[in-house]
């Protein structure tokens, strides 16, 4: 099979698909590589590097769309890229199509097989596609907080550790997943004075079993919720329902009860927000103020730390991705229930049923 490895053009995304390691893998696999010229750059690797691994380096992004069967990415496809995708062709990336129904009509009408590295999950319910992502956003939320709380940035002038003598920073986390415990973990490395709301019993008892008396954990329930933003310097969205658009706990009425100055990181934008404030931002604008409350909601977070991030996110992707090329879609999707359930789209038909639900349409079978 060939694959192709497009450069990312979203802006300020610095990821790639695809690290040299996996052009090997692929090509002793027997599959040809297609690397777009300098997509690799801002992960810190260059075009030599692939070209030893044993890719073949392409002038464009035409090329790689025109050639290749499989699209390895890392972002969902923006709309210069629309008409570079051609029927039946497997686009491997992260979609999050629920609160994009134009993205998700464009897939649709050109009967792309769409894979979406958020919602592959195996029985035990774990998301190993995105958690390496969502622990670089977790750790970021607490770091890019930290700095827009300071007075120069437009914050309440607040430091999260404190200093003896002087109150430390609140810092208050909604949702107890991935990016929620490694908010936490930060956070609670700061000093900042920390609480975590959830829903789930059971990781809000793992917390409190790793940090005991440096966070506090609650239920998540609006009363909780309010009295939290009454204290919050710092407010982190970390809500995850798979697939589907988050839910908005934090109204605009809300946003009174806030101090002036505070801060919200929504890491749930890529499904929505899980602020009724939040709108997608980019790393070269990433806040805006609403009702005296900064809000930071870039989309791609763990793009601003690219070398990182692409490692740990195709040391998860490169198995799944060889699946796919040795196998097809059909026989590597009997095969592993998790890649399965990835499947959003397949040849005009929409398969996840956390988007259709999200977006009113029909949802419909796999015929396999």
């Amino acid at each position: 099979m060939i694959v192709g490895v497009p450069r990312e053009i979203k802006e300020k995304e610095f990821r790639v698909g695809m690290v040299p390691a996996g052009v090997v893998s692929l090509t002793h696999a027997g599959h040809i590589v297609l690397v777009e010229q300098g997509a690799g750059l801002g992960s810190g690797i260059d075009d030599a590097e692939y070209r030893r691994a044993g890719a073949e380096i392409v002038s464009s992004a035409k090329e790689v769309y025109d050639r290749a069967a499989l699209v390895v990415k890392v972002k969902e496809p923006l709309p210069p890229e629309y008409d570079l995708l051609r029927e039946g062709q497997i686009l491997f990336t992260y979609l999050h199509l629920a609160p994009v129904p134009e993205l998700t009509q464009v897939l649709l009408n050109k009967k792309i097989i769409g894979i979406a590295y958020e919602t592959v999950r195996p029985d035990d319910g774990s998301l190993p596609l995105l958690a390496p992502m969502s622990q670089v956003a977790g750790r970021m939320a607490i770091q890019e907080g930290a700095r827009f709380l300071e007075k120069e940035a437009g914050g309440r002038g607040v430091l999260l550790g404190g200093v003896p003598g002087v109150e430390r920073g609140h810092v208050t986390i909604i949702g107890t997943g991935t990016v929620g415990a490694n908010a936490a973990k930060m956070a609670v490395g700061l000093g900042a004075e920390v609480t975590v709301l959830g829903l789930r019993i059971d990781q809000l008892t793992a917390l409190e079993a790793q940090y005991g008396s440096r966070l506090t954990t609650l239920i998540s329930n609006r009363h909780n919720l309010e009295e939290e933003l009454r204290k919050a310097d710092l407010v982190v969205g970390a809500v995850l329902v798979v697939g589907s658009r988050a839910p908005k706990l934090i109204t605009r009425e809300m946003l009174g009860l806030m101090k002036k100055g505070a801060v919200i990181v929504d890491v749930a934008i890529d499904q929505g927000g899980c602020a009724e404030t939040s709108r997608p931002t980019t790393h070269s604008d990433p806040v805006f103020e609403v009702d005296g409350i900064i809000h930071y909601c870039v989309a791609n977070m763990p793009g601003a730390v690219p070398r990182t991030s692409t490692f740990a996110l195709t040391n998860v992707t490169l198995p799944l991705a060889l699946a796919l090329a040795d196998k097809g879609v059909a026989a590597a999707a009997r095969d592993n229930i998790a890649l399965r359930r990835g499947i959003n789209v397949y040849l005009g038909k929409l398969i996840c049923p956390d988007v259709a639900e999200s977006q009113g349409r029909v949802c419909e079978e796999l015929p396999f």
